[in-house]
């Protein structure tokens, strides 16, 4: 979920390795760090407060004193926590800011291990808060400092209030006896409001949540999940390794069905997992896991941050699903939400907002503590149970559900107090350091990445964030948030553009270019087209902009495509590969966008008669053999096995040596590859000079001797719904580019280059073809074997 009014950012520092030289222009090296060097905002003033106390309690305070303002000492190593500004110089700027930020961490870090003895500890929040087991007593401890009174109530007690007290934090306990209140029973607590009356929540800490079937707007009730021992999963799988090129099917169990239903756990172990496996993607981001009461927020309006969302099945049932993805190779992301609460206060976390003070609330208050275009609640990040309650649920997730990692939602509208809303990024580093930043967020950011690598090194984090913040994903050792990843969010709204405002022959590919590597060099991004936000109602898949109604009746493989159809299949194609090749370090794509599914998303709601028809996924499209929508399929299959043998997408090898708008042709390599991206719709290029990998410099994979190379990969071949136009046994031996006159001689930057034949609307890939002792053996044409490593379903 993105910051709502929040356009897309522009990041101003350019990747290293991308060449977005034009035609006809001077040879382009690696280039630089840039951006405009901004003014030094001023350090934000010392926040007052710590968690409310008794008099004479210790303090448990997370707010540091003011930043020092001393000056930056030159040094021959950094100083801590400013080893970022050595990385990206344009940071020098803020250097006040950074330090301030910093020091707000390392205080709060220090603060947590006075109390706790550590950060790890801090965060075992699930062995003391919610129903835990204590010494042969079952013990519910609720930090609630704003009721006046509290009292557990539930099937175990027939729903008559057994009193809890309270200890000078704040938190409300009661000693039961062990089995006291069974596994699966319904739980609440009841809690007395300053202003005199009742009111029944759902515990913070619960871990399962059910709302009664058939009945109208019913409230959910809390489950005690305790199950015995041979009800509870036995995980069989270890966990993957970190994938190298991270290739993340981003999926919603409960749409992934094709029935009128919400699917379940289960269906997605036993149906979906084997299609993302066969696709041959290395990670799964699991979208609404987290409770929501509200099925059409997507997930996104959280309820109950611990509950495994009861609407797809059990914990146990989705533990069974991680266990077999990890038997399949694939890591499993958790989309966490913690970037704001949903305001449903009978339901949620929400409840425990009593109107008391911040320091004694889980909510920031008033205009600070209140999205108003989410309708949602935002967390008091420097409170000090926030932070005990945000850790420990990251912990239950990786620990207790044995998740891989996190992509963070929503990143955008914590690290700024204006949520990004109505606001333009320009890219101006002013915009990221100054009062309007958050740095409570950012600390609880830094701290959550820490945490994170602590228990588990291998996990893997990922940001939402539009802004382009510098330095998101640095170390947080180095002064910066942490992250491995941050989402390429500006690209899916690049391509939206281009198909709606410009025409096929308007396209330049020095803008496309650009676009695609407007990134930092020193931080990764996962490159995508379109995500499930490019697919909500009211908007469209890029297949359906493409194609629109013709998707209904010209997709059949066993008639000539029309017009629209081909233009729709080619681009269709090229779009996913050039984002692949250039648009990233790691690519996204949403469940059934790989095979171009048709319409958009749309959950059960009243102004839908709460129909399911467009709240699921239409595998029968793809697995029917007479549509063309195996074809793209297959296509997408073809260019992740192809990253698996001859890695491309993580590579740190990216150049666009030939960008010709005129042609509307692209050349680049990606780590072995040489790419021929041609955009016209109408031209067709024999014997295009195409620059090889040779004689780059160092770092360069391509670097041996000129060599000859045949097709890799061919977007137009029969196997993908092409003409079939280009030939996968030719030879291309590579050509230099000097002569008897000009031996230094160059061609767009390269001591060698092909001819080669480039249809119109058509991405052929080179590779080198390897000969001599050792080399592999001859094979079927390149495409087929790519078709076949993928496991394409027929």
């Amino acid at each position: 979920m993105r910051a709502t009014g929040a356009s897309s950012a522009r990041p101003m520092m350019a990747s290293r390795s991308c060449n977005t030289s034009r035609a006809g222009s001077q040879p382009a090296a690696h280039l630089p760090a840039r951006a405009p060097t901004a003014a030094a905002a001023g350090a934000q003033a010392a926040l007052p407060g710590s968690a409310m106390r008794p008099a004479g309690k210790p303090q448990r305070s997370v707010a540091a004193a003011a930043a020092s303002a001393e000056p930056r000492t030159q040094a021959a190593t950094p100083e801590q926590g400013l080893a970022i500004i050595d990385i990206d110089p344009n940071l020098a700027a803020h250097e006040e800011h950074l330090r301030y930020r910093w020091n707000q961490y390392t205080s709060t870090l220090a603060s947590i291990e006075q109390n706790e003895g550590s950060l790890a500890n801090f965060a075992k929040g699930c062995d003391r808060y919610g129903i835990v087991h204590e010494k042969g007593k079952l013990v519910y401890r609720e930090w609630a400092p704003g009721a006046a009174e509290a009292q557990i109530i539930g099937d175990f007690n027939g729903w008559q209030p057994t009193p809890m007290e309270r200890d000078d934090f704040g938190t409300w306990s009661v000693k039961l006896d062990e089995g006291a209140i069974p596994h699966g029973s319904r739980v609440k607590i009841r809690m007395r409001h300053p202003g005199g009356w009742w009111v029944d929540r759902i515990p913070a800490w619960i871990k399962w949540a059910t709302v009664p079937q058939g009945v109208m707007g019913a409230k959910y009730d809390g489950i005690h999940w305790d199950p015995p021992p041979y009800e509870r999963h036995v995980w069989r799988n270890l966990r993957p390794r970190r994938p190298a090129s991270l290739r993340i099917y981003e999926a919603h169990v409960g749409m992934s069905s094709e029935e009128d239903t919400v699917a379940t756990y289960t269906y997605f172990k036993d149906n979906v997992l084997p299609r993302i496996k066969a696709l041959g993607y290395n990670a799964i981001q699991l979208m609404a896991v987290q409770e929501h009461a509200y099925y059409g927020s997507f997930g996104y309006h959280v309820t109950n941050p611990f509950a495994v969302s009861s609407r797809s099945g059990t914990p146990e049932e989705l533990k069974a699903l991680i266990d077999e993805a990890h038997g399949m190779g694939i890591s499993v992301l958790l989309d966490v939400v913690h970037s704001h609460i949903s305001s449903n206060a009978d339901d949620g976390l929400a409840g425990f907002d009593l109107g008391q003070p911040e320091e004694a609330n889980y909510f920031k208050q008033g205009e600070a503590g209140y999205h108003s275009q989410w309708d949602s609640k935002l967390l008091n990040y420097r409170n000090y149970e926030t932070l005990r309650y945000l850790l420990s649920n990251l912990r239950y997730w990786l620990e207790e559900m044995q998740f891989d990692g996190f992509r963070f939602d929503g990143v955008t509208s914590m690290l700024y107090h204006h949520h990004g809303i109505n606001y333009g990024f320009s890219g101006g580093y002013h915009e990221y350091f100054s009062p309007a930043t958050n740095v409570d967020a950012v600390v609880y950011l830094m701290l959550a990445n820490q945490l994170i690598r602590e228990i588990n090194p291998e996990a893997i984090t990922i940001a939402e964030d539009v802004s382009g913040m510098p330095a998101l994903c640095r170390p947080v050792s180095e002064g910066g948030v942490g992250f491995d990843y941050r989402l390429g969010m500006g690209l899916p709204d690049y391509w939206i553009e281009l198909l709606k405002h410009v025409k096929d022959e308007d396209w330049k590919m020095s803008a496309l270019v650009g676009r695609l590597c407007d990134r930092r060099y020193t931080e990764k991004t996962i490159g995508y087209c379109e995500s499930h936000d490019q697919a909500l109602v009211g908007d469209q898949t890029v297949a359906f902009r493409l194609m629109g109604a013709e998707m209904y009746t010209g997709m059949s493989a066993l008639q000539e495509p029309t017009e629209v159809i081909q233009r729709g299949m080619a681009l269709h194609k090229m779009i996913r590969a050039v984002t692949m090749a250039l648009g990233g370090e790691g690519y996204l794509n949403f469940m059934g966008n790989e095979f171009g599914h048709p319409e958009w998303l749309d959950f059960p709601r009243e102004g839908n008669d709460w129909s399911y028809h467009y709240c699921r996924r239409q595998w029968t499209l793809v697995d029917t053999d007479h549509l063309r929508f195996k074809f793209l399929n297959a296509w997408d299959a073809a260019c992740l096995a192809l990253d698996d043998r001859h890695p491309y997408i993580s590579s740190t090898w990216q150049w666009a040596t030939m960008i010709d708008d005129e042609k509307q042709v692209i050349v680049a390599e990606r780590g072995p590859l040489v790419w021929v991206f041609n955009f016209s719709p109408h031209s067709d290029y024999e014997g295009l000079q195409a620059r090889r990998l040779a004689g780059a410099g160092a770092g360069d994979p391509g670097a041996a001797s000129p060599g000859k190379y045949r097709v890799i990969l061919d977007s137009d071949a029969w196997d993908f719904g092409g003409a079939g136009r280009v030939g996968h046994d030719v030879d291309h031996f590579s050509a230099p580019a000097g002569t008897e006159e000009e031996p230094d001689k160059t061609y767009y930057s390269r001591g060698q280059f092909i001819y080669v034949l480039s249809p119109s609307r058509t991405v052929v890939a080179y590779k080198k073809v390897e000969e001599g002792p050792g080399a592999p053996p001859a094979g079927p044409p390149p495409a087929v074997q790519a078709i076949s490593a993928a496991g394409r379903r027929s």
